[in-house]
């Protein structure tokens, strides 16, 4: 699997992947926004077909994770890692030194994977996430950076 910039071009197979595997999926222009405004966006793929894909602000000194998304039948493979060790590492570049995500609580598989990379819960957003006809809470996470292993 090779990870590499996200593109115009990936957004048809984005969509199918965002689709299938969050109830409450990113639009197309919210895509289109985080690749016009300079993002940090990557996916890999395994032959000619995208599998997963990061997007990652970066300013002030910050990075935030704004979307990570395997494809369901890759889940599990530790290809969400692997893009969040590549963005990480492309934040840490740019001069982030700290980064911060925001998960839904009922999201155990993403929590367990940002825990396992040394963010620590720092908060809590009420009502945060739409989910039907209600809204859910989003947990605030924050990891240090320094010593991460970017190039400087």
């Amino acid at each position: 699997m090779q990870i590499s910039l996200l593109s115009f071009r990936h957004l048809p197979q984005v969509m199918d992947i965002e689709q299938r595997a969050y109830p409450w999926p990113w639009t197309e222009g919210m895509f289109v926004d985080s690749l016009r405004n300079g993002h940090l966006c990557y996916c890999i793929s395994e032959r000619e077909s995208l599998v997963g894909y990061i997007i990652v602000f970066v300013a002030a000194g910050e990075c935030h994770v704004l979307n990570v998304c395997v494809d369901p039948d890759y889940q599990g493979r530790g290809i969400g890692r692997r893009l969040l060790d590549h963005a990480l590492k492309a934040a840490v570049d740019m001069g982030a030194e700290q980064a911060f995500l925001e998960v839904r609580v009922s999201n155990d598989p993403a929590i367990k994977l940002y825990e396992s990379n040394g963010f620590r819960q720092v908060g809590r957003r009420k009502h945060y996430y739409p989910a039907g006809d209600v809204r859910e809470d989003a947990l605030v996470y924050r990891r240090e950076l320094a010593g991460f292993g970017g190039s400087k």
